[in-house]
């Protein structure tokens, strides 16, 4: 097992964490965020950031949602991954590799960014309560409980409609 090459020495100082590829990013009590990692794409300068609530991190992008429920993003926008500025009344983002996504407070999602399999197809999505991004693929939770897929199928990953034929396990 590699040993442990990093921790924290402050207590409590973090409310939100993500990572992605090749970087780390973390939300202070205070809300403002810190990130460290490869920055080959600016992704880690989220030094200005202020008044965050909730963070992702994607291949090589971060974004954080601020306690208003704007969004911000930081990357060299190849893809578009970054264009959040017009999102508003967000309640939680999630970073795919090259996309981002967020729910709004309606149960709206929200997509930007590669959408070379569909992953950013989620605008039609609603009640959603729960949002994820994989690597070229996207996921909603719904309030009862089913699951929403959209984006890249070759590993069967967006084959969540099985789900609700299987039996529970008690």
């Amino acid at each position: 097992m590699p040993p442990n090459v990093g921790q924290s020495t402050a207590r409590s100082w973090s409310t939100e964490i993500g990572c992605g590829d090749w970087h780390t990013i973390a939300v202070r009590r205070d809300g403002t965020a810190l990130a460290t990692g490869n920055n080959q794409r600016a992704q880690t300068d989220v030094a200005r950031w202020t008044h965050v609530s909730g963070v992702s991190a994607g291949y090589l992008h971060t974004v954080g949602l601020h306690e208003d429920g704007t969004v911000v993003a930081v990357s060299d926008e190849s893809r578009g991954q970054c264009e959040v500025s017009s999102w508003r009344s967000i309640t939680s983002v999630a970073a795919g590799s090259v996309h981002t996504l967020a729910l709004s407070q309606t149960g709206r999602v929200f997509g930007t960014g590669d959408n070379q399999f569909g992953q950013c197809d989620v605008h039609s999505w609603t009640g959603i309560t729960a949002i994820a991004a994989g690597a070229r693929h996207s996921l909603g939770l719904r309030a009862d409980g089913t699951v929403v897929a959209a984006g890249d199928h070759t590993e069967q990953q967006c084959n969540v409609n099985a789900w609700a034929a299987r039996p529970q396990m008690n």
